[in-house]
């Protein structure tokens, strides 16, 4: 069974005093395929050097609505430089809205989301997208950026018919830890919407471990639970959901499968 982790932190600092180790456990536990997703200017380095020293670690490219102030002329223009010179950056992202935490004013949050879209378009890149508690303006977004739109809708926490809209739209949408909890009646609602054929799975380490792990910290291993859940919810074996998720992950980000 070979898994790929289609949205992870492994540059994140919990991950610091042991984060040799702990990659090479999740390659050793079946993980082949890792996208590490960098979400600041300041971290895109960082994420290139994880990227050069894993053959089975690619990397996503953004400036997140947390840092959303950061997207002036300077870190756009690097962002697409990097873009088009680096091989294994293969996604913009992570961008969108988070109007749960607010950091930056909500004009600001939508202004660098419709500018790093213009960019993922002209780049023909996929985009990987965070919405919190902002799917209407969202959604609005997107209609208006369609053409040429593809990507991931990351940690998905709508509604199933917003599910529906973002695979017409031709997103694929990933489920992570969250499918697992105990009160997560919503988000299986909506991943049992989503055809296997635009399903991903993530684990967005080091957060959202999966039950029974949930708070620990949270690694690619782990994600033979998130494909349990998964596979009951559509009724096919975990084996075939890996490798589905697999197919679709790499076609998502114009990989090899």
């Amino acid at each position: 069974m070979r898994i790929f982790d289609s949205h992870a932190h492994y540059n994140d600092e919990r991950f610091d005093p042991d984060r040799a180790e702990v990659l090479a456990a999740q390659f050793a536990a079946g993980v082949e395929r890792i996208l590490e997703v960098a979400c600041d200017p300041a971290d895109f380095s960082k994420a290139l050097a994880l990227c050069a020293g894993y053959p089975g670690i690619y990397c996503a490219l953004g400036i997140h609505p947390h840092e959303a102030g950061k997207a002036d002329a300077g870190a756009l223009a690097e962002l697409a430089r990097l873009l088009r010179t680096e091989d294994k950056a293969v996604a913009l992202g992570e961008i969108g809205l988070d109007y749960h935490y607010d950091f930056y004013p909500r004009e600001v949050q939508r202004r660098a989301f419709e500018q790093q879209l213009v960019l993922a378009r002209e780049l023909n890149l996929p985009v990987v997208l965070h919405v919190r508690e902002a799917y209407g303006d969202a959604m609005d977004i997107l209609r208006a950026h369609k053409q040429g739109l593809r990507g991931v809708m990351h940690c998905f926490s709508g509604s199933p018919e917003i599910a529906k809209e973002c695979v017409g739209l031709g997103l694929y949408v990933a489920f992570g830890g969250s499918v697992t909890f105990h009160n997560a009646r919503k988000v299986a609602e909506s991943a049992a919407a989503v055809p296997l054929e635009r399903l991903l799975i993530e684990t967005d380490c080091p957060y959202m471990a999966p039950v029974p792990h949930r708070g620990e910290r949270n690694e690619s291993r782990l994600l033979p639970l998130v494909l349990q859940k998964l596979a009951e919810i559509h009724g096919v074996g975990e084996e075939d959901l890996a490798e589905i998720t697999w197919q679709n992950a790499c076609a998502a980000f114009g990989l090899q499968a």
